[in-house]
């Protein structure tokens, strides 16, 4: 046998296993997935019925599918609102100061914590009888803010967002402080000896430097956002009403609550082409910014 078949036979038997195992676990059930999205299947019966498009149709024109949209928009707007704070702390925790090897360890805490049982810490913190939210608020003499935070269509789904800054800020805030310390300090030294101050070396310096990890954090923002779920399944299960569902869960009950998993599957198949769609946008923006920038 020549060198180059030996090459290729082992080249294959490197590749045979991971393509294999993502043919079986990805592109079949995606191809599944979307034969079922065509029919009417209950999940349940032998028996499917081919629908074409209709599926797409009519979850296009289902209010709730719209609402539960809003919701993951939502958390999308206010994660992304937080990007230049996040920044900001990780700037300050990459600076030389007191206590800042402890902050580093302490910020990420609330991402290793369960996501269930983060959901029953702020449960408890909500609480409208003996919550120490409203608690707080009394004692500090606003119990004009006092509201039933998880029961008001109003204020329920910011709750919601506040749980998930609570939870994954401090993830981001590694990253960026891991994009942070990877610019080289001469620059620092340089834009300080031209007398740029703390600002000017954040806007010329850092964030140029940290580019490819704000995609990074946009992308995860936009796919998190997309697929939000355990939070308002675990707190409110959607609720009150239909007030906090989100995409996810909605998608989840149409099948297993209302036994629709043609349906199901059908929206399933869109949430992945929104996720599709928003990141190649999302990639295409920020890359033209980065070519007239350079």
């Amino acid at each position: 046998m020549s060198n180059m078949m030996q090459k290729r036979v082992l080249i294959f038997s490197f590749l045979a296993l991971p393509i294999g195992l993502l043919l079986l676990f990805l592109i079949y059930p995606t191809v599944k997935l979307f034969q079922y999205s065509m029919t009417d299947w209950n999940g349940i019966s032998r028996d499917m019925h081919f629908v074409g498009w209709d599926n797409y149709l009519k979850a296009f024109n289902m209010w709730q599918v719209w609402q539960s949209l809003s919701n993951n928009w939502l958390y999308f707007i206010i994660h992304a609102a937080l990007i230049p704070f996040e920044i900001l702390l990780a700037v300050m925790l990459n600076a030389k100061m007191r206590a800042s090897e402890f902050f580093r360890g302490i910020v990420l805490l609330p991402y290793i914590i369960n996501g269930v049982a983060v959901a029953y810490i702020f449960s408890y913190l909500y609480n409208p009888v003996n919550g120490p939210v409203n608690e707080l608020l009394t004692s500090l003499g606003l119990e004009d803010w006092i509201h039933n935070w998880l029961s008001d269509v109003h204020v329920v789904n910011y709750s919601l967002v506040a749980i998930s800054l609570w939870r994954f800020a401090g993830f981001h805030i590694i990253l960026f402080l891991a994009g942070v310390q990877s610019i080289p300090n001469d620059l620092y030294e340089a834009a300080t000896i031209d007398g740029a101050n703390k600002l000017q070396q954040i806007r010329f310096i850092v964030l140029p430097g940290i580019r490819r990890v704000i995609e990074i954090i946009l992308f995860l923002n936009i796919r998190g956002a997309l697929q939000v779920f355990d939070i308002p399944f675990l707190v409110t299960q959607g609720g009150p009403g239909n007030a906090s569902s989100t995409f996810t869960i909605f998608t989840i009950n149409t099948a297993f609550k209302y036994n629709s998993y043609g349906l199901a599957s059908a929206m399933a198949i869109i949430l992945m082409l929104m996720i599709i769609v928003f990141t190649t946008i999302q990639n295409l923006l920020i890359r033209e910014k980065g070519d007239k920038a350079s």
